[in-house]
């Protein structure tokens, strides 16, 4: 054997670099041999040559990271030192015939893993992450997802320490062992990529239940969790349930094993993984029940469940031909998910949901130094790409795909896509083509939304002509440079759009001159070309446009409306998204303007404030959307409209906003919160109930807001009284920015309650660390030496630090840097043990030209501080230099 190390580090990969693998692997056998201290690892490859590649070697790479080689052999014969070499995390192995079956013996040890991928152990459960590169940490092997292999498995363990062997497939053959060890073995049917192989070896409980599919096979369900949890399954498995059946319904998609598992664990660096037929998920997003977890929880957990059971075919039978493609099965995927959602509860609310997401979180990302396509052109390291922008922005894609071509030519396509490429690997384009195909409509400018990066911005200005009976919106598209991107192409943007009368009422539209015929009658203007004028002809007065229905697009909206027509949409507008986005941009100019000027006095105008009491006083308005309706823009979503960003201005505007709406309607806020209080029981999980607990919620908090006294006894009133995590998380939310002994008393009563329960003391911490008062960075430090903080755990460490550096601004930007200086530290010392969660934390300083100059510079000063640490990881070696504006 050979070793050279790569002194070079890590190499950028590129998209036009791709190549077809050299050599195909068609079945893999594993043989876990699972001890103390040591795991043996016996793999054995049948492959053979690619006959797709023009690349005549008979050289197989081979990927491996923190193995110990014990032995290969080739066709049955040990291969020679020789015969094979390593370089860095490569091994080559020569003369490799056409046909071949190679034998690998290597030795891990989970206990070490803490960057948990691969193999490692939680709680003293053995589990696996493999996606994107993890396999490579179990065992040498082309580990890339355009490989695709049937899988057999073979566990062997201790019988009483884990009496759970669990991995991809069907359970083969299973049995005792001499000196009190067991073995499983388990046979995967379908080729999957490395990157889908799981396993789990545990003492864990199981609760199963059955699901009868459309072709009437029976499926067992089975879900895995800690001794004790049992009882905190039950949402998950109805989430299971209901995901089956409606994806038989509305995609005509069927379960295709007998048996489909869910494993909880506790140390996870994601939410949950869509392993073929061994799902395994961030605890976190399996256990709850009303005591434990909220309503916002609930329906968290729904989604997951969802999403990575809907993986099963778009992401699974389908996958990735290289992680370029990532967006090919996640933003297909969310797509699927919201639209489960959608069905299941309140549509309208769910496109607020999304639309708040994609503002707070992704048009940041789109309009700084990380900026990427939904389909990138390279990177580093492929960890640093599970972005908002691959899976939400990527979701919102689909979604204009099924807006421009219709819901029935959008499932013919999604037919034809299976039908093409079940158990490939393919690429976005793959995708697009199905599309057309089966639509008939030609999708090429379309394209540019998975090559171009960055935010598209439209101009939307409406003129009106009494004489000649004539609306005229003129539209203007702008896409601003993002990072390698100075100038783009104009794109094909789906606006959705309405023009409605003094009553609210939308006026039936015919578009006059020549391009009326290819207006669709949905209201759909194809906005295609920098500039485009649109006229509606016999339009007596001047209406007041609805533009972005429905969020026909992932795009920034500028009109030439008046703060009066947006209030009069928040009103009136009957398309949900667009009377709450109405609502959203009045506030924004309101609470920039007030930010700009350092006037905290009558922020909202009489007109506004009295919409909201018609909201609150309105009847036929459904609670959880007139929750939305009432939440004011987050900070982030402010910072992101003001240029430069100042975050104790808008701190101190938002809470201004939220005084004077508290002062102005604390009857009507009053009188709803008593209402609210006794229409559903506190465990009743419906929308219905769900909703109204929301907007009781929203009440709670503006009556605090308003600085009654009287109201923060009542929520200290309700936070001691609670009997449901909702209730009790509502209560703490509104006093958490109060100082006040009330606050002091409930949160030390919570954390003294819960203190022994994991998942419920995260929901604690991260209170405390977004608390806006004065003295929460210290307490946040204070926090990292809680006896229950644990750096090793993914889940807190986004409780402390994530929350505090991403959910608190008004504190993470102090203006002595203070806040900058503590998330640098906690980078770099996390870095050594889990990079995939350090690279996480590093965002916040990375969107430094949000801010003025002395933040600039102190928050560049931490991102070259953190890259001067000695042995960085590529994941997070990656993000600061494009966050200093370098190539990485």
């Amino acid at each position: 054997m050979t070793r050279v190390e790569n002194a070079a580090g890590p190499q950028v990969k590129r998209l036009s670099d791709y190549t077809p693998p050299a050599f195909m692997i068609d079945t893999v056998a594993l043989d876990f041999d699972l001890r103390d201290g040591e795991t043996k690892v016996a793999s054995t490859l049948q492959g053979r040559r690619n006959p797709q590649t023009t690349d005549i070697t008979d050289v197989l790479e081979l990927d491996g990271q923190g193995l110990r080689l014990l032995s290969i052999s080739l066709n049955g014969a040990a291969v020679p030192e020789g015969g094979y070499r390593i370089e860095g995390d490569k091994l080559f192995l020569s003369a490799v015939p056409e046909n071949f079956t190679l034998e690998i013996v290597t030795t891990i040890e989970p206990e070490k893993n803490t960057a948990l991928e691969g193999l490692y152990m939680s709680d003293g459960m053995y589990c696996t992450q493999c996606e994107a590169e993890g396999f490579r940490r179990i065992t040498y092997f082309p580990d890339r997802p355009d490989v695709m292999a049937v899988y057999t498995t073979r566990l062997e363990a201790d019988a009483d320490r884990f009496p759970v062997l669990l991995s991809n497939g069907n359970l083969m053959q299973s049995g005792m062992l001499d000196e009190g060890r067991h073995f499983a073995v388990w046979h995967d049917p379908f080729p999957k990529p490395s990157y889908l192989f799981a396993a789990v070896a545990g003492d864990l409980a199981c609760v199963r239940d059955s699901f009868r599919t459309m072709s009437g096979r029976e499926v067992e369900l089975r879900v895995y969790v800690e001794h004790g949890n049992e009882h905190l399954t039950g949402h998950t498995m109805d989430s299971l349930k209901r995901s089956m059946k409606w994806d038989e319904e509305r995609f005509g998609l069927e379960y295709d094993l007998d048996l489909f598992m869910i494993v909880a664990v506790s140390h996870f660096n994601m939410g949950a993984m869509e392993n073929k037929g061994l799902n395994i998920f961030n605890s976190k997003f399996v256990l709850a029940d009303p005591q434990t977890a909220t309503d916002a929880d609930y329906e968290r957990l729904e989604g997951i469940v969802a999403h990575e059971y809907f993986h099963n075919w778009t992401g699974n039978r389908v996958t990735c031909r290289d992680w370029f493609q990532l967006s090919l099965k996640e933003g297909l995927t969310v797509f699927r998910d919201q639209e489960f959602t959608s069905d299941t509860h309140s549509r309208g609310v769910k496109r607020v949901a999304d639309a708040r997401l994609l503002r707070a979180v992704q048009f940041p990302e789109d309009a700084g130094p990380t900026a990427h396509p939904v389909r990138p052109e390279s990177y580093l390291e492929i960890n640093n790409f599970y972005t908002v922008t691959i899976y939400e922005k990527g979701a919102e894609v689909i979604r204009m795909i099924h807006e421009l071509l219709g819901a029935d030519a959008f499932r013919r396509g999604m037919d034809l896509y299976f039908e093409r490429h079940d158990g490939q690997a393919v690429r976005c384009e793959d995708f697009v083509a199905a599309m057309e195909d089966a639509s008939g409509i030609d999708l090429g400018q379309f394209r540019l939304w998975y090559s171009q990066s960055g935010t598209p911005e439209l101009e939307v200005d409406l003129a009106h002509d009494p004489d000649a009976k004539t609306a005229t919106l003129k539209v203007r598209q702008i896409l601003p440079p993002t990072p390698g991107q100075p100038a783009k192409e104009p794109m094909l943007i789906p606006l959705s759009m309405a023009l409605l009368d003094g009553e609210g009422q939308a006026l039936p539209l015919q578009l006059l001159g020549e391009n009326a015929e290819d207006i669709p009658k949905a209201r759909v203007l194809p906005v295609s070309q920098s500039e485009q004028v649109f006229v509606f002809e016999n339009v007596d007065d001047r209406p007041v446009p609805s533009l972005l229905r429905g969020f026909s697009a992932p795009v920034r909206l500028r009109t030439n409306r008046t703060a009066e027509q947006e209030c009069f949409l928040y009103r009136h507008d009957d398309d949900p998204f667009a009377r709450w986005d109405a609502g959203q941009a009045y506030l924004t100019g309101a609470l920039t303007a007030a930010a700009r000027k350092g006037r905290y006095d009558a922020v909202l105008d009489d007109d506004f404030l009295q919409a909201v009491g018609e909201i609150l006083s309105g009847p036929d308005i459904e609670p959880a959307f007139a929750a939305e309706l009432l939440t004011l823009p987050g900070e982030s979503v402010l910072a992101d409209a003001m240029t430069p960003a100042d975050p104790e201005a808008i701190h101190a505007a938002r809470n201004a906003a939220r005084r004077e709406i508290g002062l102005r309607h604390a009857g009507l806020f009053q009188e709803s919160y008593d209402r609210l209080s006794i229409a559903h029981d506190p465990e009743d999980m419906s929308t219905a109930a769900m909703g109204s607990r929301a907007l009781k919620a929203v009440a709670l908090g503006y009556l605090v807001a308003g600085g009654d006294t009287g109201a923060v006894a009542l929520a200290a009133l309700q936070a001691a009284a609670a009997t449901t995590m909702t209730e009790s998380m509502s209560a703490l939310q509104a006093l958490n920015n109060v100082d006040c002994p009330e606050r002091r008393d409930a949160m030390k009563a919570f954390h003294d309650r819960w203190q022994d329960t994991p998942l419920v003391l995260d929901k604690w911490f991260t209170l405390s660390a977004t608390s806006s008062l004065p003295d929460t960075l210290e307490t946040v430090k204070r926090l990292l030496e809680h006896p229950k903080f644990d750096l090793a755990t993914p889940n807190r460490v986004r409780a402390v630090i994530g929350a505090f550096s991403s959910g608190n601004p008004v504190r993470f930007h102090a203006p002595d840097g203070a806040g900058y200086n503590f998330l640098a530290d906690q980078v770099v010392r996390l870095d050594e043990m889990n990079p995939q969660v350090a690279a996480r934390l590093v965002a916040p300083l990375t969107r430094w030209k949000r801010y003025d100059e002395a933040r600039q510079r102190m928050m560049r000063q931490c991102l070259e501080r953190i890259r001067r640490y000695a042995g960085l990881s590529p994941d997070v070696t990656e993000l600061v230099a494009k966050g200093l504006g370098e190539e990485s």
